[in-house]
This record gives C-alpha cells, structure tokens and sequence, in this order.
C-alpha cells in the first residue's frame, strides 16, 4: 500500500513495549485459568481492539493505522515469546489470515462491513478450509454451496476451526461446482450468526489448550450471492494466493516462541544446581545452548529477509514455505532440547516450558504440514 507509515526503530520499541505492558497487565494473571477452562474470554478481544492490537496494517479508511506489516510481526512475536501460543495463534488467524483476505479480494461494502468491526475486537475473525475428511486436500472437501436466485444455500461442515466459538464471520470455501474441481472451489463471508449455522464443541486438544477450536456446521444456510469474495470458482486459487502471509507469520511465531523457550531455559540453568554447580556450567548444557542459539540467529534472519521480501511483494509461495517449515521444525526441536535441560521440573505444567513444549507440536501440522511444505519447495526446484 503506498500510504503505508514507516516507523523508525524507536517507534517500533515503543509499540513493543506497549504489547508487553499489555499483556502482563491483561493476560499474564489470567492465562493459566485460561488453560485450565480451555478457552480465552471473548473481552480479551475488545481489549485488544481498544488497545490498538488487532489488524493494525489495514488502511486507515477502515478504521486501521496504515502500519507496516512489521508492527503485526510485532504483536504476534511478542504474544508468542511469552508463552501465549494460544494466544497468537488466535491473533494471527483474525489479523493476518481473515482481514487480509477480505481487504485484498472483498468488495467495497464487504470492506466496510467488516474490517472496522475486526480492528476494534466487536467481531472476530475465522477461516473455514478443513474438514473431517480434507484437510490439506482441499480439493477433497464437501461442503456445497447451490445456486438458488440471487443467494446460494449452503450446507457441510468444518473442523479445527480457530476462533470456532467466539466468531462472528467465517471465510468459507465451499464447492459451488463439484465437477469442476479446483475451479469449483468458492470463497464466501458468512456471518456466524445466520439460521442454519451451528456451532459444534470445542475440541479439546493435546495443546494451545485456551485456544478457541471448533467444528462448525452449516444446514441450508442462505448467503447472498454479494457475499462471494473473490469471484465464483476462484476460491482455490484465492487460497493459494493468500497462504504465503499465512505462511509467513507462523514463520515468525516459531522463531519467537523459540527465542522465548531460550531465554527461560538459560535463565533456568544458571539458578539450578547438580552437583554443586550450576548446570550451565556443565559442557554439555553449553553446547546445546550454543546449538540453539545458533539456530535461532539462523531461523531469525531468514524470517526478517522474508518479511522484507513480502513488505515489497515478492515473496513467493516457495519462500513462504521454506520460512514456515525451517522455522517451525526449528521451533519444535528448541522446545524438545529446552524441556530437557529443565529435566523433571519441565514436564511439570506449572513451568512456561511445558506448555511451549506441547503447544509448539501443531506448528508443523497447521497453515500447510511440513511433508506439504516440503513438497511445495521442492515444485519450484524441479517442477512437479
């Protein structure tokens, strides 16, 4: 966008440290009740959007701030450096995944609709794509949507839908022509609140345990046909255009969780004594710690080169998928060798690095599986 505000690295540090103040004031005393209820409350979107933490590179005729896209980087990086990985996960489907599609591909009016409702935390934000039987086969997906006048009449379901309980619109993809395939595919807004639309339970999952993951239903649900965002049969193509900043934040999310788990764990092993020293004193911790942190600076600078890739628009879905799968493999393995420094006190739930630990695992699975990213890599080197 060329109206886009560029911030000095001074302003950045201050936008900084207002997310942190944020969350030791709104989040740190209340996440751990979070956890054990298995879901965040709804408020903790309003405080967001009041706060100025929601969406902020959309453009200011929303309602945005013509941020940088850096300043998103920012609210999820430090979300994730704190061990929120619910959170973050969250955030990033509301701000980058579902305002993004609807800004680059949405209509005037569905602009209008929705975007300043999402910045100010009123509605929330999900993005329906899998299903029980057609996750990262997305040509495999049944939900239908038929033709009837001047609306379409949907009906399916969805699983592993983010936000699943508290949103209020969904991006659905659904098949508007089963024969055609890919070309079949169409992506519609839907409000959530709509007759015919149910939400499922939600599910209770190995981490991200205050996370809001649903399934959701749709029987004979009536969209209006201005609801299509993006064109008629255009949805796969759609998705596939849009992935790469999808890609790309979980890239950066990985790296922070990372950096995160680190600096708990090198604090963690200069206070614990075996021995009668201090552990960080042991060859061994020293060598995995210079592992990571070497890793770390890796992974970090391939995010920031990928970024500035994507702030110019470059970036390709191959680079994307090479940030998401180097830094979340990264992530998982930082996780794994951290815990295990912290011996039997890790697998404890009352440390930071257990929950990291579990809640780093679908990093690799969710946005594309690794094997997904390893295949798509390897089309840009050879073809397919």
């Amino acid at each position: 966008m060329s109206n886009v505000v560029r911030l000095d690295e001074a302003e950045k540090v201050l936008f900084r440290d207002s997310v942190n103040k944020f969350l030791a004031v709104e989040v740190e005393p209340y996440f751990d009740q979070w956890e054990k209820d298995e879901i965040f409350p709804r408020d903790i979107w309003r405080k967001l959007g009041e706060s100025g933490f929601l969406c902020v590179d959309m453009p200011s005729e929303y309602g945005g701030f013509d941020a940088p896209f850096e300043l998103s980087c920012i609210v999820v990086e430090e979300v994730s450096r704190a061990g929120y990985g619910s959170l973050a996960s969250s955030l990033s489907v509301h701000s980058d995944i579902v305002a993004p599609y609807i800004l680059n591909l949405g209509t005037d009016a569905q602009k209008e609709r929705w975007i300043p409702k999402m910045i100010t935390g009123e509605f929330v934000g999900s993005i329906g794509m899998t299903e029980p039987g057609a996750g990262s086969d997305l040509q495999g997906m049944r939900t239908s949507a038929i033709k009837d006048g001047d609306e379409y009449i949907i009906n399916g379901q969805k699983t592993f839908i983010t936000n699943g309980q508290h949103a209020d619109l969904i991006i659905l993809a659904a098949k508007t022509d089963p024969k055609l395939g890919a070309k079949g595919i169409t992506l519609f807004v839907v409000d959530c609140h709509i007759a015919g639309y149910e939400k499922g339970r939600n599910l209770e999952k190995m981490g991200l345990h205050s996370g809001d993951t649903s399934e959701v239903f749709f029987s004979d649900i009536r969209v209006p046909a201005d609801e299509i965002l993006g064109g008629e049969g255009k949805g796969f193509y759609n998705l596939m255009n849009e992935l790469p900043r999808e890609r790309l934040i979980l890239g950066v999310s990985g790296v922070a969780a990372a950096e995160g788990m680190f600096g708990w764990t090198v604090e963690y092993t200069k206070e614990r004594k075996a021995f009668g020293s201090a552990i960080s004193s042991f060859q061994n911790t020293r060598f995995v710690l210079a592992e990571i942190k070497t890793n770390l600076e890796l992974n970090k600078a391939l995010v920031e080169k990928y970024v500035a890739k994507f702030m110019a628009g470059n970036l390709t879905s191959a680079e994307a998928s090479i940030c998401k799968l180097a830094a979340t493999e990264m992530q998982c393995k930082v996780a794994d060798q951290c815990l295990q420094l912290f011996g039997g006190y890790g697998y404890m739930r009352e440390y930071k690095i257990s929950r990291a630990y579990v809640d780093s695992r679908v990093q690799r699975i969710y946005g594309g599986t690794s094997e997904i990213m390893k295949e798509l890599i390897s089309r840009s080197i050879v073809g397919r």
